[in-house]
């Protein structure tokens, strides 16, 4: 490399006092992983610049490697970098939050859920930034919302092991605040029964105005056209119904005089319209409920991940015949009469939903949902402050929560709702048979037009003759 040798093979040392640096160098990310060091030799005038590399296995101890590196450097021309030296410069990188070199470089996959990877991120990914300074790892978000795991990369596994912990701790944050929505509930279906569904797009056409269309059309259409101008045409023949009409025949001069009498008319349907709701009313469209989603709601679930999800699946199953207890292990009808608030007044109202009351003697129905309540609690599914909420079974109508925000519009949290309750304020719904319990999940909807079913438990629908 440059040095004299003497007899004995030994090279001369130079005679002035040199620096040197140790570089660690991955060369690989697979299982068996390569490191190289490399070891400049820097003169102190800066002319002359000599390099040693060291390969390092993946399966020796990090006192084994600084024993190679040292011994690389020796075999060396002018190159003397003790271990000491060698184990100050580890704890330098590790002071700067750089990889601390190890025999193996450390992986975790961590299933959090679509809908947390936000808060690992956040903003502009100022959290997951923060986390990587301080725990030295490199973490891997997934590239779609499909995906639900993250990866933590780091050279030691106390790096990714702190890490995950840090991650799992702004995960509990999380879900403990209102920032993350319910996912998922346990829902009695109602709308099953045709009949009821009937009535529901009923109830709504008549308080948005919607009159002549069929209800598909009514609740899928955002369309605000009115039929104004079509009256006003319809009225005007009418009055005059003989009218004479000038064609003009080529180029010629005769005309033709065509008596409208003789034409017959061709009726269309009214296209689909509203009357004039007010704006300070706070009612639209959106705050309605689905009319193919009406239910009752036995306990609101918060499963962020497959795990969490697998888990409710396995509860619900698992109490299918303690729900049969409950029930006696007889069918269970229900009467809905009526409207009410649950929140707020009727002139500032938030929800408004039918009441509920069970037909015959005692409270089978709420005696069942306790139970399915208490199975969840008891697994870890439902949060202490849902938990302890007075259970009351309703069916909701209308709710602002579902209101569309457009963007240069006032807020309106509330709507009026005096009017509905005097109109529809002793309707009779009707009385309907509960005939399974699900696991729903919210936003996503199966080809009936109900919630996406992930495990369902039935109700007992016939009477148990002994």
């Amino acid at each position: 490399m440059g040095g004299k040798k003497d007899k004995s093979g030994a090279v001369e040392r130079n005679k002035k006092q040199k620096t040197f640096n140790a570089v660690w160098k991955p060369v690989s990310t697979q299982t068996s992983i390569n490191e190289e060091i490399l070891v400049k030799d820097v003169s102190e005038d800066g002319s002359q610049i000599q390099e040693a590399h060291c390969s390092i296995s993946s399966n020796v101890s990090d006192a084994e490697l600084l024993k190679e590196a040292s011994e690389a450097v020796d075999e060396g021309p002018d190159l003397n970098l003790s271990s000491s030296a060698m184990e100050d410069n580890i704890k330098d990188r590790t002071l700067e939050g750089g990889p601390v070199p190890s025999g193996e470089k450390h992986s975790l996959s961590v299933e959090v859920g679509a809908s947390v990877v936000r808060f690992i991120k956040g903003k502009e990914g100022s959290t997951q930034r923060k986390i990587e300074k301080e725990t030295g790892v490199k973490i891997i978000l997934p590239s779609s919302k499909k995906e639900d795991s993250i990866i933590i990369e780091g050279m030691s596994y106390d790096s990714v092991t702190r890490a995950s912990e840090k991650i799992q701790a702004i995960i509990d944050e999380a879900v403990q605040s209102r920032s993350l929505d319910y996912s998922h509930f346990v829902s009695l279906p109602l709308a099953i029964h045709p009949e009821l569904v009937d009535k529901l797009f009923n109830f709504q056409n008549t308080i948005l105005g919607i009159t002549d269309a069929r209800p598909d059309e009514n609740m899928d259409s955002d369309s605000n056209e009115d039929t104004s101008d079509n009256e006003n045409s319809e009225q005007q023949i009418d009055k005059e119904p003989n009218v004479a009409v000038k064609l003009e025949v080529g180029n010629n001069d005769e005309h033709v005089k065509v008596d409208l009498t003789s034409i017959p008319l061709v009726s269309y349907a009214p296209k689909a319209s509203r009357a004039s709701t007010s704006p300070a009313s706070g009612i639209d469209k959106s705050i309605f409920i689905k009319p193919k989603t009406f239910h009752l709601t036995v306990v609101m679930l918060k499963l962020w991940n497959k795990d969490r999800v697998n888990a409710a699946t396995e509860v619900l199953k698992s109490i299918s015949s303690r729900v049969m207890d409950a029930l006696d292990n007889r069918p269970v009808f229900v009467r809905l009469k009526g409207v009410d608030c649950l929140k707020g007044s009727l002139a500032k109202a938030c929800v408004l939903y039918t009441p509920v009351e069970e037909i015959g003697n005692g409270d089978r129905l709420l005696h069942a949902a306790q139970v399915i309540t208490d199975a969840f609690y008891e697994a870890g599914l439902v949060f202490e402050s849902d938990y302890n909420k007075k259970l009351k079974l309703h069916a909701t109508l209308m709710n602002i929560r579902h209101r569309k925000r457009h963007k240069g519009k006032k807020r309106v949290d509330y709507f009026d709702a005096r009017p509905i309750f005097k109109q529809f304020g002793s309707e009779e719904w009707g009385e309907y048979l509960i005939r399974e319990a699900h696991l729903s999940q919210r936003f996503v909807f199966d080809d009936s037009g109900y919630y996406h079913c992930c495990a369902s438990i039935p109700f007992p629908e016939n009477m148990q003759v002994d």
